[in-house]
């Protein structure tokens, strides 16, 4: 986890192709002071990140992002208010690229849309 103590996982799931995981993001941790004092909001990157660490879970590899497409934040995630996220991945692998489809929600919300290939690290 590159950021320790920001989420934590409470469910996940890996069949085949496809992760769901549920996440509790810590409402208190020191990130959401900055980002914004008095108005928490789950930094974007922070999100592509967990996206990656659950694609590096399913996969059992590191991996680079090498490129987002399609980025559609679509709701703000306040800690305080939306701290269960629901995570969907859709893996695929083509000329050692891993290309993830991924959706995050929270409640009935979506909040993310993102198209993301990744390169496995050495």
């Amino acid at each position: 986890m590159l950021i320790d103590g920001l989420y934590e996982i409470l469910e996940y799931e890996h069949e085949q192709q496809k992760v769901e995981a549920i996440i509790k993001l810590n409402k208190d941790h020191s990130i959401f002071e900055g980002h914004f004092p008095g108005h928490p909001v789950m930094p974007g990157v922070c999100i592509i990140q967990i996206i990656k660490e659950l694609t590096e879970k399913s996969l059992d590899k590191n991996l680079a992002l090498s490129v987002a497409s399609n980025v559609k934040f679509m709701a703000i995630i306040n800690p305080h208010k939306n701290e269960v996220i629901k995570f969907h991945l859709a893996l695929s692998e083509n000329d050692g690229d891993i290309k993830v489809k991924n959706t995050v929600s929270f409640d009935e919300t979506l909040a993310l849309k993102l198209n993301a290939t990744f390169k496995i690290k050495n």
